[in-house]
Protein backbone atom coordinates (compact mmCIF):
# COMPACT_ATOMS: atom_id res chain seq x y z
CA UNK A 1 0.00 0.00 0.00
CA UNK A 2 1.42 3.50 -1.06
CA UNK A 3 0.67 6.04 1.96
CA UNK A 4 2.73 9.25 0.53
CA UNK A 5 0.26 11.90 2.47
CA UNK A 6 0.45 15.61 0.97
CA UNK A 7 3.40 17.37 3.02
CA UNK A 8 1.80 20.80 3.18
CA UNK A 9 -1.78 19.47 4.21
CA UNK A 10 -1.17 18.97 8.31
CA UNK A 11 -3.69 18.88 10.85
CA UNK A 12 -2.49 19.09 14.65
CA UNK A 13 -3.11 16.30 16.99
CA UNK A 14 -4.30 17.78 20.04
CA UNK A 15 -3.35 14.78 21.78
CA UNK A 16 0.17 14.18 20.87
CA UNK A 17 1.20 17.82 19.22
CA UNK A 18 1.84 15.43 16.26
CA UNK A 19 1.07 15.87 12.84
CA UNK A 20 -1.47 13.95 10.58
CA UNK A 21 -1.92 14.38 6.88
CA UNK A 22 -5.29 15.74 5.49
CA UNK A 23 -7.29 13.52 3.37
CA UNK A 24 -9.60 14.43 0.72
CA UNK A 25 -11.93 11.13 0.93
CA UNK A 26 -14.55 9.89 -1.80
CA UNK A 27 -17.43 7.26 -0.24
CA UNK A 28 -20.41 6.27 -2.10
CA UNK A 29 -23.35 4.79 0.01
CA UNK A 30 -26.29 3.10 -1.53
CA UNK A 31 -29.27 1.06 0.38
CA UNK A 32 -31.79 -1.06 -1.22
CA UNK A 33 -33.45 -2.73 1.54
CA UNK A 34 -35.67 -0.94 4.56
CA UNK A 35 -36.25 2.27 4.54
CA UNK A 36 -33.42 3.29 2.05
CA UNK A 37 -33.65 6.87 2.34
CA UNK A 38 -33.67 6.98 5.90
CA UNK A 39 -30.64 4.36 5.84
CA UNK A 40 -28.52 6.54 3.85
CA UNK A 41 -29.58 10.10 5.94
CA UNK A 42 -28.40 8.08 8.66
CA UNK A 43 -25.47 6.38 7.33
CA UNK A 44 -24.51 9.99 6.20
CA UNK A 45 -25.04 11.18 9.93
CA UNK A 46 -22.95 8.80 10.78
CA UNK A 47 -19.91 9.69 9.35
CA UNK A 48 -20.49 13.36 10.06
CA UNK A 49 -20.21 12.47 13.62
CA UNK A 50 -17.01 10.75 13.22
CA UNK A 51 -13.96 12.00 15.04
CA UNK A 52 -11.36 13.00 12.76
CA UNK A 53 -13.76 13.17 10.09
CA UNK A 54 -14.91 16.33 8.25
CA UNK A 55 -17.99 15.89 5.65
CA UNK A 56 -17.32 18.31 2.91
CA UNK A 57 -20.09 17.98 0.35
CA UNK A 58 -22.97 15.57 -0.20
CA UNK A 59 -24.02 14.72 -3.50
CA UNK A 60 -27.92 14.67 -4.62
CA UNK A 61 -29.47 11.77 -4.09
CA UNK A 62 -30.09 9.03 -7.20
CA UNK A 63 -32.55 6.11 -7.17
CA UNK A 64 -30.28 3.38 -9.60
CA UNK A 65 -31.54 0.18 -11.16
CA UNK A 66 -29.05 -2.75 -9.18
CA UNK A 67 -26.28 -3.85 -10.59
CA UNK A 68 -25.64 -7.86 -10.77
CA UNK A 69 -28.30 -7.78 -7.78
CA UNK A 70 -30.38 -11.21 -7.90
CA UNK A 71 -34.00 -10.80 -9.39
CA UNK A 72 -36.50 -8.92 -7.82
CA UNK A 73 -33.77 -6.41 -6.18
CA UNK A 74 -35.42 -3.27 -5.30
CA UNK A 75 -33.60 0.16 -6.48
CA UNK A 76 -31.15 1.53 -4.66
CA UNK A 77 -31.07 4.98 -3.17
CA UNK A 78 -27.41 6.30 -3.49
CA UNK A 79 -25.34 9.58 -2.77
CA UNK A 80 -21.26 10.15 -2.74
CA UNK A 81 -20.01 11.96 -0.01
CA UNK A 82 -16.20 14.05 0.01
CA UNK A 83 -14.75 14.37 3.07
CA UNK A 84 -11.55 15.67 4.93
CA UNK A 85 -9.82 13.10 7.37
CA UNK A 86 -6.79 12.28 9.42
CA UNK A 87 -7.64 8.94 9.90
CA UNK A 88 -5.29 6.28 8.19
CA UNK A 89 -6.68 4.48 5.35
CA UNK A 90 -7.61 1.45 7.49
CA UNK A 91 -9.14 3.36 10.17
CA UNK A 92 -11.64 4.86 7.55
CA UNK A 93 -12.61 1.78 6.23
CA UNK A 94 -13.25 0.10 9.63
CA UNK A 95 -15.36 3.05 10.06
CA UNK A 96 -17.32 2.64 6.82
CA UNK A 97 -18.01 -0.99 8.02
CA UNK A 98 -18.80 -0.16 11.36
CA UNK A 99 -21.58 2.07 10.19
CA UNK A 100 -22.52 -0.55 7.98
CA UNK A 101 -22.93 -2.95 10.87
CA UNK A 102 -24.77 -0.16 12.33
CA UNK A 103 -27.07 -0.31 10.22
CA UNK A 104 -27.68 -4.09 10.17
CA UNK A 105 -25.71 -4.68 6.74
CA UNK A 106 -25.87 -8.62 6.45
CA UNK A 107 -22.80 -9.89 4.09
CA UNK A 108 -24.68 -12.55 2.53
CA UNK A 109 -23.03 -12.37 -1.12
CA UNK A 110 -21.63 -10.36 -3.45
CA UNK A 111 -24.45 -7.69 -5.18
CA UNK A 112 -27.12 -8.84 -2.11
CA UNK A 113 -29.91 -6.68 -1.24
CA UNK A 114 -28.62 -4.63 1.81
CA UNK A 115 -29.00 -2.05 4.09
CA UNK A 116 -26.66 -0.16 3.78
CA UNK A 117 -23.45 -0.23 1.80
CA UNK A 118 -20.61 2.33 2.41
CA UNK A 119 -17.47 2.07 -0.39
CA UNK A 120 -14.58 3.96 -0.07
CA UNK A 121 -13.95 4.83 -3.83
CA UNK A 122 -10.53 6.95 -3.22
CA UNK A 123 -8.51 8.47 -0.87
CA UNK A 124 -6.81 11.70 -2.62
CA UNK A 125 -4.19 9.54 -4.80
CA UNK A 126 -3.65 6.65 -2.20
CA UNK A 127 -3.23 3.24 -4.44
CA UNK A 128 -3.60 0.19 -2.10
CA UNK A 129 -4.25 -3.79 -2.87
CA UNK A 130 -4.02 -5.96 0.21
CA UNK A 131 -6.14 -8.56 1.60
CA UNK A 132 -8.70 -6.30 3.36
CA UNK A 133 -8.52 -3.26 0.82
CA UNK A 134 -8.10 -2.20 -2.64
CA UNK A 135 -8.22 1.91 -3.50
CA UNK A 136 -9.02 2.92 -6.17
CA UNK A 137 -12.01 0.96 -5.48
CA UNK A 138 -11.71 -1.35 -8.59
CA UNK A 139 -15.00 -0.77 -10.37
CA UNK A 140 -15.97 3.03 -9.05
CA UNK A 141 -15.01 3.98 -13.32
CA UNK A 142 -17.58 1.59 -14.20
CA UNK A 143 -20.51 2.66 -12.29
CA UNK A 144 -22.82 5.28 -13.14
CA UNK A 145 -24.24 5.33 -9.22
CA UNK A 146 -20.73 6.45 -8.36
CA UNK A 147 -19.62 8.55 -11.38
CA UNK A 148 -23.04 11.37 -12.03
CA UNK A 149 -23.39 12.02 -8.06
CA UNK A 150 -19.88 12.29 -7.80
CA UNK A 151 -19.33 15.05 -10.80
CA UNK A 152 -22.44 16.97 -9.20
CA UNK A 153 -20.37 17.88 -6.66
CA UNK A 154 -16.34 17.72 -7.90
CA UNK A 155 -16.31 18.29 -11.41
CA UNK A 156 -12.91 17.80 -11.19
CA UNK A 157 -12.80 14.73 -9.11
CA UNK A 158 -10.57 11.69 -11.15
CA UNK A 159 -9.95 8.57 -10.10
CA UNK A 160 -5.77 7.37 -9.91
CA UNK A 161 -5.60 5.76 -12.81
CA UNK A 162 -8.85 5.31 -14.44
CA UNK A 163 -9.06 9.30 -14.99
CA UNK A 164 -11.48 11.85 -15.10
CA UNK A 165 -14.69 11.43 -13.30
CA UNK A 166 -16.70 13.53 -16.12
CA UNK A 167 -14.77 12.03 -18.90
CA UNK A 168 -15.54 8.55 -17.24
CA UNK A 169 -19.20 8.99 -16.81
CA UNK A 170 -19.65 10.15 -20.67
CA UNK A 171 -18.38 6.41 -21.15
CA UNK A 172 -21.06 4.81 -18.80
CA UNK A 173 -24.60 4.02 -19.55
CA UNK A 174 -26.36 6.55 -17.38
CA UNK A 175 -29.96 5.26 -18.14
CA UNK A 176 -30.44 3.56 -15.58
CA UNK A 177 -30.02 6.46 -12.81
CA UNK A 178 -32.39 8.80 -11.94
CA UNK A 179 -32.01 11.49 -9.58
CA UNK A 180 -34.84 12.23 -7.13
CA UNK A 181 -35.43 15.79 -6.74
CA UNK A 182 -37.66 14.94 -3.67
CA UNK A 183 -35.17 13.48 -1.41
CA UNK A 184 -31.97 15.98 0.22
CA UNK A 185 -29.58 14.50 2.52
CA UNK A 186 -28.86 16.97 5.77
CA UNK A 187 -26.35 17.66 7.58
Amino acid sequence: MTETPNPFELDADTMTGGMRPIRQAVLALGSNLGERFNSVQGGVAALADTPEVTVVSVSPVYETVPVGAPPGSRDFINVVVLVDTTLTVHTLLDRCLAVEDAFGRERLGKNDPRTLDVDLIVVGDRVAHDDSLVLPHPRAHERPFVLQPWMDIDIEGEIPGKGFVADLVRDVDTSGIKRREDLEILL
